[in-house]
């Protein structure tokens, strides 16, 4: 933990206090705590003050917040009633709705006014396929506008979302879809990654044999060229979108009426299908962009995220606070590590939010923004996917922008959205994040289930939230869902992050609960471990488990170094020198290994327990969910090496 204070709020009214006056007529409140324990406190006025302060169109009426002794079985606006794309096509303008960039640096702006007329002949189209609502309607896409089209298209006629990312392989595309059974699959011709170009066809047939429930193919061309295979039958998105047909009907469904259907990791197992509400994904969603990282109208909104993550389903919302969004499709660092700043400047970005990978990547590599690009409209930059560390923090200060509010935010594909995040009225310090969200009663408990403050523990919510779950798909009983967050606390959401409030109300996330180490009867996060060591010269990546031994238990280190480098004598002394200087003796690590990659996710995430179950011994179950499965054999080949020993 720092007291460095990297940044303070300006002067200036923002949203977040545009907010505390229309309440404060009653309440009085005159600070964030005070604030953030009535809308925990007074659930039911909270949220209903927002929908009206916030203008969601729709129909509010009945009982705002219905209790239960269920955490699962709360509900909220029961009875009342919206269309989650009418809230995100409240504009009919020339002006922009959707900015487009990719690697190519293809450029393409839609207006507010042709992002409605698309949308409603994609609805249309929707139709004429007999597509009722609760069908699903499943898409393997990169991250274009055509893919915001669709999903608003969906989301109009009550049809529910699935996606995956385009580099997802059949194994994974096929685990996720045939669980829920879509009717019709989105798919682009092609993408490009790197410089690349891949064929997404090529799998297309292997995929619809095991999907039967597909009776519609469309087919995106990603750079408008001719589509060559007569080998299915399919439809090509022009013809959609050159037809004058429209659907122009908003329909108000049930505030719980599900939107999207999003996969958890799969590392463990198929990927559980989490089924997320449409008045509870906007309402928490247009909470945290407007009163938390102060979003406007005409506001331009940037995350750099793929279809297959929830920030881009968090992103798209931003259309509901009538700001524009920008899309960005390819490798971050292609054709140049700023390359995104490029755009950044290019289209005067206001919101730029990334991966905390992505930082910590340019950190390493000492890219200097602030010396090329003035970002003069740029406001807040938001990080996440991972704890941003003390050095990642100072290097945005002083390397991106000075007078910048840096928002490190934490939640969720569980919650599609956030429980610790930004606050434009808050300092903020070094590696923290600033506060827990609106509306969510976060705590952290030590393992008795006892709060607890300036200590680590489990990050928890006591009571529910809007966006929670409304169920996970073919979950019989509840069982998958109350597994997932009801086993360790009785009737409490557990959320599995290793956690600590400090004394300046912020929250430091230390890694994965079930990824800590313990050393020595010292237990302790593997994002403190990562912080330290990935500051160290020539170091990449690296990634540290828990062996177990005949009685006792030892830490390893996995190291990704610079191609030319090794891990010798002399950089394992730095390396223990560091830790032992900056952590303590018991976090130095028994034994350090060099591999050439670490597993991760196909949204970029380290995956440490398939690590861990490899050199225990145990299989990894499903390989399918990993971005690189192929780097496992090098971690069972040590396995192997420690077996001798």
């Amino acid at each position: 933990m720092s007291d460095k204070k990297l940044w303070s709020p300006t002067t200036t009214k923002n949203t977040l206090n545009l907010f505390t006056e229309y309440i404060n007529d009653e309440l009085k409140i005159d600070n964030y705590a005070h604030l953030h324990r009535w809308s925990i406190e007074k659930k039911e006025i909270f949220w209903s003050k927002f929908w009206e302060f916030s203008n969601i169109i729709g129909e509010k009426q009945g009982i705002i917040f219905k209790d239960s002794e269920n955490f699962i079985e709360t509900k909220f606006f029961e009875n009342s009633h919206l269309n989650y794309t009418e809230n995100c096509l409240q504009l009919n303008t020339n002006d922009e709705a959707i900015i487009y960039y990719n690697e190519q640096k293809h450029l393409k702006k839609i207006t507010w006014y042709d992002l409605k007329s698309n949308v409603f002949k994609i609805a249309h189209y929707f139709k004429t396929k007999n597509i009722k609502k609760h069908d699903r309607i499943a898409a393997v896409l990169p991250n274009i506008p055509e893919t915001v089209q669709a999903f608003l298209a969906c989301a109009q006629i009550g049809a529910i979302w699935s996606s995956c990312s385009s580099d997802f392989g059949p194994k994974a595309i096929i685990d996720r879809f045939k669980q829920i059974e879509p009717k019709i699959l989105i798919i682009s011709d092609h993408y490009f990654y790197n410089n690349k170009k891949i064929d997404t066809l090529k799998n297309i047939k292997s995929i619809l044999c095991e999907l039967p429930s597909i009776e519609n193919l469309i087919i995106i061309p990603f750079s408008n060229e001719q589509i060559s295979t007569d080998e299915f039958e399919y439809t090509n998105w022009n013809e959609i979108l050159n037809k004058r047909d429209k659907y122009e009907i908003f329909e108000k469904f049930d505030f719980n009426h599900p939107l999207y259907i999003l996969f958890s990791s799969g590392t463990t197992g198929v990927p559980k299908c989490i089924v997320h509400g449409s008045g509870g994904s906007l309402i928490q969603h247009k909470k945290e962009h407007q009163l938390h990282l102060n979003i406007k109208e005409s506001d331009k909104v940037f995350y750099f995220t793929t279809c297959g993550w929830m920030m881009w389903n968090w992103l798209i919302s931003a259309l509901a606070s009538k700001a524009t969004i920008v899309l960005y499709d390819g490798s971050p660092f292609f054709p140049s590590n700023e390359y995104l700043f490029d755009i950044a400047e290019k289209e005067q970005i206001t919101f730029f939010g990334t991966g905390a990978k992505y930082i910590d990547y340019l950190k390493q590599n000492k890219v200097n923004i602030k010396d090329k690009y003035k970002l003069a409209k740029l406001k807040t930059i938001a990080s996440t996917g991972s704890p941003l560390v003390q050095e990642s923090f100072e290097y945005v200060y002083s390397f991106i922008k000075k007078n910048i509010h840096l928002a490190s935010i934490s939640g969720g594909t569980d919650i599609v959205a956030c429980f610790v995040t930004g606050n434009p009225n808050m300092d903020v310090y070094s590696g923290e994040i600033q506060c827990a969200a609106l509306g969510m009663d976060v705590d952290i408990f030590d393992e008795k289930g006892n709060s607890i403050l300036q200590e680590k523990g489990e990050l928890v919510c006591k009571t529910p939230f809007p966006s929670k779950p409304i169920y996970f798909w073919n979950d019989k009983n509840n069982q998958k869902y109350l597994n997932a967050y009801f086993n360790k606390y009785n009737n409490i959401w557990h959320h599995g992050d290793y956690c600590e409030k400090t004394k300046n109300e912020g929250y430091i996330i230390y890694g994965r609960s079930d990824a800590t180490l313990n050393a020595g009867g010292v237990r302790f996060g593997t994002a403190e471990l990562y912080r330290v060591v990935e500051n160290i010269e020539n170091i990449i990546e690296c990634v540290a488990v828990e062996h177990s031994l005949y009685n006792d238990t030892e830490v390893i280190l996995f190291l990704k170094i610079q191609p030319e480098v090794t891990l010798n004598e002399d950089l394992k002394k730095i390396i223990k020198f560091e830790i032992r200087s900056n952590l303590s003796p018991k976090h130095v690590p028994s034994k350090m290994f060099q591999v050439k990659d670490i597993p991760k996710t196909k949204s970029g995430k380290i995956v440490e327990l398939s690590i861990k179950n490899i050199i225990n011994g145990y299989n990894v179950i499903n390989r399918n969910a990993l971005a690189n499965p192929d780097c496992l054999k090098e971690y069972e080949n040590i396995y192997q090496e420690l077996k001798k020993n």
